[in-house]
């Protein structure tokens, strides 16, 4: 079954080069490969979902520049729909510089992300809702991301966030997300463990929340269990975007499976992205 899902956040152009190792301080180094794609969180997550056979829209910021016309290239290859939050924005799209050591599948992003091109929620679309299944934010457009879940709430359509890392107003959208997934960097105020997480989400009302780790195992806690789950171990070739790609999976099977068995098959799908390098290589051989 197709299903529809709206990713609400980052959208890139990714530089990605292939080094044997990184340059030293005014130093060059040739790279062995490169690549360009789209990027960004909630961009990689929306390629995922439609990999998986389901209509994946993309809510970002993008604009006029002569640059947002290769992201734009890309997401139409991905079939994936773009609503550009600002289309008369003249400023180059955001754009991401990344080094991976295949050996070790490390990288290594330099990147301004969306610090500067914030937009307001007059900036949504109408009924930007309507036939929806699913929703992810990356909270990079977090003005947008609150009224966003706020009327997802409403509307009894799930919510998740990729939590990457802590951003200031992620408090506004937690009171409406039904799956919190969160990286080993994501810790709110206060927090120092990865206890005070879990209870900070909890306390939010978030009855279920995952916590990546890498390579080591899911932490995850809902209503009537809580637990681990093993990652499958896999020869790292690159592992840029794969928490992406995690989320991305999530939000198909979250649809059709319970949640341990979502953040399962999310976690292989994720592995399966991480032994190729590049963050489109995957889906061309699968």
């Amino acid at each position: 079954m197709t299903h529809n899902g709206l990713f609400v956040g980052l959208v890139t152009l990714d530089f990605l080069y292939g080094v044997s190792e990184y340059p030293a301080q005014n130093q060059k180094v040739v790279a062995s490969d490169y690549t360009v794609a789209a990027g960004g969180p909630a961009t990689n997550a929306a390629v995922t979902f439609s990999f998986l056979k389901n209509q994946a829209q993309l809510l970002a910021v993008l604009g006029t520049h002569p640059i947002s016309e290769l992201i734009r290239a890309d997401l139409t290859q991905q079939n994936v729909i773009l609503t550009d939050l600002d289309p008369t924005r003249s400023e180059p799209p955001t754009v991401s510089s990344i080094l991976v050591t295949p050996k070790t599948g490390d990288r290594t992003v330099v990147s301004i992300n969306a610090v500067k091109s914030q937009v307001s929620v007059e900036s949504l679309p109408q009924n930007c809702l309507d036939g929806v299944d699913i929703v992810l934010i990356d909270g990079h457009q977090m003005e947008v991301s609150q009224q966003i879940a706020k009327l997802a709430r409403e509307q009894e359509i799930p919510v998740v966030i990729d939590g990457g890392s802590w951003k200031p107003g992620f408090e506004m959208v937690l009171p409406y997300v039904d799956y919190a997934i969160c990286s080993a960097n994501f810790y709110p105020p206060d927090c120092q463990t990865a206890a005070d997480v879990f209870a900070y989400l909890y306390d939010m009302d978030i009855l279920f929340i995952a916590r990546t780790q890498g390579n080591q195992p899911i932490q995850y806690r809902s209503p009537n269990r809580e637990g681990e789950i093993q990652i499958p171990p896999i020869l790292a070739v690159d592992t840029l975007g794969a928490g992406d790609v995690f989320h991305g999976a999530f939000c198909h099977f979250i649809l059709q499976s319970s949640f341990v068995k979502s953040l399962k098959a999310a976690a292989e799908i994720a592995a399966c992205s991480c032994q190729s390098f590049g963050t489109r290589q995957w889906i061309k051989s699968s």
